[in-house]
């Protein structure tokens, strides 16, 4: 197969549009996954989570609209992730890619049951059961959709790993940064694994895995701010992939 020569002003025109779409994604996670939910309480009883569901329906939408928004997001982050890194190690640039792509059909199926839940609440599925028991239903489905986010927990890590293996060993980004998301991604492999199998202790896991997983948010900033070095060692021809 052969390597494109990248050029240092194409690295860092690359490097720019992922870490501007990085925090693009970035932002739309957090607003979905913490913002969004405050406006739109759906614990409690399935009657008060409907009510509420029902009277920001407009909000609800759009929470499924940024969550599908962030799914294609992640899509075009991880194509230039691997056109920057392709040269640095072609194996680990497409395991990067696999361990991304499988995770969307999960994206795609957490917004369908959440509209799904949205039908129901308005009557649009003709259902035999009564109104108590079509509230039950659609909570159960929002409920489904949320904790899909515990198994993908597990991916959120593993992708991580060789990205952070990629980094470390380019010649344009600093290793630490490596060495961050590698132990960013192992932080959420132990949350995965620890909400999983000792649900007691996830949320003081989590206290304690909390600093490690700013790695993520410290590549997306020195992307943006900082770039790539346009300079190499002599003993460095980027383009050439590392065996």
């Amino acid at each position: 197969m052969e390597n494109t020569l990248h050029t240092p002003f194409s690295l860092r025109r690359i490097a720019r549009w992922a870490g501007l779409i990085d925090l693009i994604w970035i932002l739309t996670g957090l607003f979905s996954l913490l913002y969004l939910p405050t406006l739109i309480y759906t614990g409690g009883d399935a009657t008060t989570a409907a009510q509420n569901i029902l009277s920001n329906e407009f909000l609800f939408r759009a929470s499924i609209m940024i969550g599908l928004l962030g799914t294609v997001l992640w899509v075009l982050l991880v194509l230039l992730l691997y056109r920057l890194f392709l040269q640095v190690g072609e194996y680990l640039a497409k395991l990067m890619v696999v361990l991304v792509l499988i995770q969307l059909p999960v994206g795609f199926i957490e917004q369908a049951l959440n509209i799904t839940s949205l039908m129901i609440l308005k009557d649009q599925i003709a259902l035999t059961f009564n109104s108590i028991q079509q509230q039950d239903i659609a909570l159960l489905l929002i409920s489904m959709s949320k904790y899909m986010v515990i198994p993908l927990e597990l991916f959120w890590g593993l992708w991580l790993f060789p990205l952070g293996l990629l980094v470390f060993r380019s010649h344009f980004l600093p290793r630490f940064l490596g060495i961050w998301l590698i132990v960013n991604g192992v932080a959420y492999v132990i949350l995965s694994i620890v909400t999983l199998l000792l649900p007691q202790y996830k949320d003081l896991v989590f206290k304690i895995m909390f600093p490690a997983m700013f790695g993520e948010l410290a590549f997306m900033l020195w992307l943006v701010i900082k770039g790539v070095k346009t300079t190499f060692p002599t003993a460095v021809i980027p383009g050439v992939a590392k065996k």
